[in-house]
């Protein structure tokens, strides 16, 4: 079945036309070495500076706090590990949260491998940290704080402007993953005492494998990848001139977009929310209600599993994503539905629905209609089904 419904933006978008047509040039025409002295290199170095000053004015940065990446996970690893390195004669302890991406768990478990401390805070039921359990955390020794600006799974927003303020009076480094939050929610680095901050180019639009690290000037962060004096020595490497301005073109569009987008997206959302929730017993809503990405619906749903719904949405041109690991190889559940108080059955049964600016209402009303008699048709079928009755 070919897919006519997609909701799982939050794990990729498709590339923007606009975004396409800004990066085609740079494959043919001009292809030149940024790194040149002559013309054809001096174009792809000007097309790498503007795409830097559209990166940083979406944030409200400047462009030489602008470092280019292949993706989240190299920013999240250049941030964390950049500045443990960096530091390490300050302290050698790390905060983070229990619902990070794994970008920033694994890159913890491999500094405490090798000397370093990390606290990983837990969150409440709606996935929000505690400001107090931050502040508690706080060691003479800590270095950096790195809690991410929304939730990939549940979509819940982090008080992010509290902890920037927490930080930057203990004089700790403060990082944030904002992946999921780049274009899609307001982000100022000023107002909210950001000292680094990560992008990915494909959850807004622009191609996979390009994305960029936000280092407040003066922040001491040690490179991971040597060789050239690309990135002003912070990221050897030949720039991916496409890629570069691909992701400039779409953090311009999605930023220039935000409120029309948002409102959309929320009303969208909303309606899939109360949809699912008023329809499908024995079903519940993930994360905050109010304070969550406007394009983010998780739900889950008691004596089914989440493998099997993906299969049967696939089956009805719909793809959509599980909170359950098993189609990795893992029969582990969702590390964040865990995190918020989930019991292992009904983080299995979950099921993400992410929209973006390519959904339509008339998508919204096809998942309304399909998922409740899909989702009975599964507890049928289930030797636990007969509870939801």
């Amino acid at each position: 079945m070919k897919t006519k419904i997609y909701m799982d933006h939050a794990a990729t978008t498709p590339v923007r036309p606009e975004v396409l047509q800004e990066i085609l040039p740079y494959f043919t025409e001009y292809y030149g070495n940024a790194s040149g002295i002559y013309g054809i290199a001096k174009e792809s170095k000007k097309a790498l500076e503007k795409a830097r000053e559209q990166v940083a004015a979406g944030i409200g940065a400047k462009a030489s706090e602008i470092y280019f990446t292949a993706g989240g996970s190299e920013s999240d690893n250049m941030a964390l590990r950049g500045v443990a390195q960096a530091r390490r004669q300050k302290g050698n302890h790390i905060i983070t949260t229990k619902i990070e991406h794994h970008a920033i768990l694994h890159t913890c478990e491999y500094l405490e491998k090798n000397g370093y401390d990390v606290t990983y805070l837990d969150v409440d039921t709606d996935g929000k940290i505690r400001l107090d359990d931050l502040k508690a955390a706080i060691r003479p020794e800590t270095i950096l704080i790195s809690v991410m600006f929304a939730n990939n799974e549940i979509g819940t927003i982090e008080p992010i402007a509290e902890i920037g303020q927490i930080a930057r009076e203990k004089g700790i480094y403060f990082h944030t993953d904002a992946v999921q939050a780049m274009g899609h929610v307001e982000i100022d680095v000023d107002k909210m005492q950001i000292d680094l901050l990560s992008i990915s180019g494909h959850k807004l639009g622009a191609p996979k494998g390009i994305g960029a690290i936000y280092i407040r000037s003066g922040i001491q962060v040690s490179p991971l990848i040597f060789g050239g004096a690309q990135e002003r020595k912070m990221r050897a490497g030949t720039e991916n001139i496409p890629g570069i301005v691909g992701l400039g073109k779409a953090v311009e569009l999605a930023v220039a977009e935000l409120p029309e987008t948002k409102e959309r997206l929320e009303k969208m959302r909303d309606r899939l929310i109360s949809g699912i929730l008023e329809n499908i017993p024995h079903s519940r809503l993930n994360g905050h209600p109010t304070d969550r990405l406007p394009g983010n619906c998780n739900v889950s749903f008691e004596f089914i599993e989440g493998e099997s719904m993906l299969l049967l949405l696939d089956a009805l041109g719909v793809a959509a994503s599980s909170g359950s690991a098993c189609t990795s190889g893992s029969l582990d559940p969702s590390h964040v539905l865990l995190a918020i108080g989930l019991p292992h059955e009904k983080a299995h049964g979950s099921l993400r629905l992410t929209l973006d600016m390519d959904n339509t209402e008339e998508d919204i009303d096809f998942v309304l209609e399909k998922l409740p008699p899909l989702v009975a048709r599964l507890r049928e079928m289930s030797p636990l089904g007969h509870d939801a009755e």
